[in-house]
């Protein structure tokens, strides 16, 4: 079995198999196991061979060195912006893997230490089991450099108690290993040191019986207890506040309640909030509220619009500039385009979110025959000329 640090640096996915058991390590390590073109396409390749293989039976995922997945590789994003559509392919493998992922016919498990955010935590939320850490950090921060919550979150969020999936996402508020247990992210909660020993017994079992993967990990696993400073314990206060309809709403009942004995937690936040970029704030939030009432396919087909219509800054080009603030310039001083939340108006938000023309659209396959069906390079995005909507 191959060892963390060990792995050839040039493989940035590698798959092993052990009589029943499929390993998958992402190991791009000095990068944080950030989500590429190359790391799609080989994860891709690896889980529809294993679902197909009778053999496979339990498929293991993680990450090589200090971290699961630091979520999509934001430098792609950028070194592409000049040229059109040329993120296009990794996005539409993306979303239709997330989908695969999600509905998945093995037994997976995911050991997640470090970070694991974004398009990263979508290899981890889904899973059946999901094994988190003391080290495990959860973040969807989307939003604050002008993108989205993608990857199925606008599904997977929606679904959380209350409104604690508009604080998520449009926060970017971090939640650690117990927290995504409680939270209902995560399955179980095993200390970091037990991970290479709780390994070896998930591929001793050679089994992908689903009642004897969850008396294995159960072997290692704490009791969950959160901290009384958890945001967790505030669902009261994020429940009143992220109710509202509006971003500007939203912010303006948060500094009432920021006032109040005992909320000065909410400060940070609300700097936070208010240093984001206005048009990834109500675009995440108008997803997130559409998730509730849709199903995953059509979260990840309305994700998928909303990708390709900020990389093609059809309404503002937030999304690059976020990215050169955060990681290429690293001043962090982002001047967004509109600069307030008041001129993103609806009519101009509405653009993102306007359906393809059909053979345009994330074809998500909807019968069991055709069900690895629908790959890019059978769609419409290799033979037309790519012209949006």
């Amino acid at each position: 079995m191959a060892k963390d640090g060990v792995i050839p640096d040039e493989e940035v996915v590698i798959g092993e198999e052990m009589g029943k058991v499929r390993l998958v390590t992402l190991n791009r390590p000095r990068q944080l196991n950030v989500i590429s073109s190359k790391v799609v396409s080989l994860l891709a390749e690896y889980l529809e061979n294993w679902e197909k293989d009778d053999n496979a039976e339990l498929v293991i995922i993680k990450g090589a060195g200090r971290a699961f997945s630091a979520g999509g590789d934001l430098k792609m994003f950028y070194d592409g912006r000049e040229s059109e559509d040329s993120c296009l392919e990794v996005v539409y493998r993306m979303y239709w893997l997330c989908y695969h992922i999600h509905t998945y016919k093995k037994t997976q498990v995911a050991l997640v230490h470090g970070i694991s955010m974004g398009g990263g935590a979508s290899l981890m939320v889904p899973m059946k089991f999901s094994v988190v850490t003391e080290k495990t950090s959860f973040a969807t921060p989307e939003a604050s450099i002008g993108f989205h919550t993608d990857c199925g979150f606008s599904y997977m969020l929606s679904h959380l108690p209350g409104c604690l999936g508009e604080y998520l996402a449009l926060t970017g508020a971090r939640l650690g290993g117990m927290e995504l247990v409680a939270a209902g992210l995560a399955t179980h909660f095993v200390p970091l040191e037990k991970f290479p020993e709780l390994e070896k017994r998930l591929v001793s079992l050679n089994s992908g019986d689903e009642a004897a993967v969850k008396t294995a990990i159960e072997e290692f696993s704490k009791h969950v207890q959160i901290e009384e400073e958890s945001i967790l314990n505030k669902q009261s206060i994020i429940d009143e506040c992220f109710s509202k309809d509006s971003v500007e709403e939203i912010i303006k009942s948060f500094e009432a309640e920021a006032s109040k004995e005992g909320n000065a937690w909410i400060g940070a936040v609300l700097k936070g909030l208010k240093r984001s970029s206005p048009t990834g704030l109500k675009i995440t939030l108008r997803s997130i509220r559409e998730g509730r009432k849709q199903t995953l396919a059509e979260c990840l087909k309305k994700e998928f619009r909303l990708t390709m219509n900020i990389l093609r800054t059809t309404i503002s080009g937030d999304v690059y500039e976020g990215i050169r603030a955060l990681t290429i310039d690293k001043d962090n001083f982002p001047k967004w385009n509109p600069s307030t939340l008041d001129k993103v108006e609806k009519e101009t938000l509405d653009l993102v979110f306007q359906p393809f023309k059909e053979d345009l659209e994330l074809n998500i396959p909807d019968k069991e025959e055709y069900r690895w069906g629908g790959k890019y390079e059978n769609s419409a995005y290799t033979t037309s000329s790519n012209e949006p909507k």
